[in-house]
């Protein structure tokens, strides 16, 4: 009985998937992300949150970076996973998701309800406890405000007539207190070490410790890849300072000792 049903099952699949229209032949033209580094978002911009209320992006991040998100909460397919991999990323870091930065998911369909933005937040609440998602900001917005903020972003997305979906990349995206993109993250898995290196670098100075800042130091972003990785300049030179540091202690101990 067990196997006839998964021969149903197998079945159904095959006939969804071969029902399923092919993807629009100029989709890598229309849906994708475009890197604007150093762009600088409209902060003023307003979204309604999941409980209905009016906010600025200014007014969400209060001082502290954004990780933030593009999509839709009916999405069938990326959008989901683009959220669980934010929680997972975000729960494993030692930086507090509600008082060190603030993570905002706006959907870019303007027909879409603050009911449905509470709604995937309370499903991702439950199964991602340790992501603090009811701290987060899921939000909608007009068609306007959808457009201006996605533009900035370089986050290209359209509607598809036939099926009724909207068709775009997954990822994130880091922004500092000021509103300026500072990174990009793509796909739908994080890494939380790397998310933890791109807050501290947009939160000029105000997150991290000296670890952090060395390991800034030896490290650069690489937009190519949305990762960190070591510069062997910067290294030389941080390892250059830190053997000058420690040549000038050593003559003034020896100097101590001699005198």
């Amino acid at each position: 009985m067990n196997r006839l049903i998964t021969l149903l099952m197998l079945l159904i699949a095959s006939m969804s998937a071969a029902a399923a229209p092919p993807p629009p032949a100029d989709i890598d033209a229309r849906a994708g992300f475009d890197q604007h580094v150093g762009a600088a978002l409209p902060m003023s911009a307003r979204i309604v949150d999941q409980d209905g209320e009016a906010r600025t992006l200014a007014g969400i991040a209060h001082g502290k970076p954004l990780v933030l998100a593009f999509g839709y909460y009916r999405c069938p397919n990326l959008c989901d996973l683009t959220l669980h991999g934010i929680g997972r990323a975000v729960s494993t870091m030692t930086l507090d998701a509600a008082s060190d930065f603030h993570v905002v998911f706006l959907s870019v369909d303007p027909d879409e309800t603050a009911a449905a933005a509470r709604e995937a937040r309370t499903m991702l609440a439950g199964m991602r406890p340790g992501a603090r998602a009811a701290t987060w900001t899921f939000g909608t917005a007009d068609a306007a405000t959808i457009a201006s903020l996605t533009r900035v972003a370089g986050f290209r997305y359209f509607l598809d007539e036939r099926t009724k979906e909207y068709v775009h990349p997954a990822g994130l995206i880091v922004v500092t207190p000021e509103g300026r993109i500072a990174q990009y993250f793509f796909g739908v898995g994080y890494d939380a070490g790397a998310l933890r290196l791109a807050l501290v670098d947009a939160s000029n100075g105000r997150l991290g410790g000296v670890i952090d800042r060395l390991v800034l130091l030896c490290c650069g972003y690489d937009p190519t890849t949305g990762r960190y990785s070591v510069l062997v300049s910067r290294l030389m030179m941080v390892l250059g300072s830190l053997f000058v540091l420690g040549m000038l202690v050593a003559i003034g101990r020896l100097r101590r000792r001699t005198a």
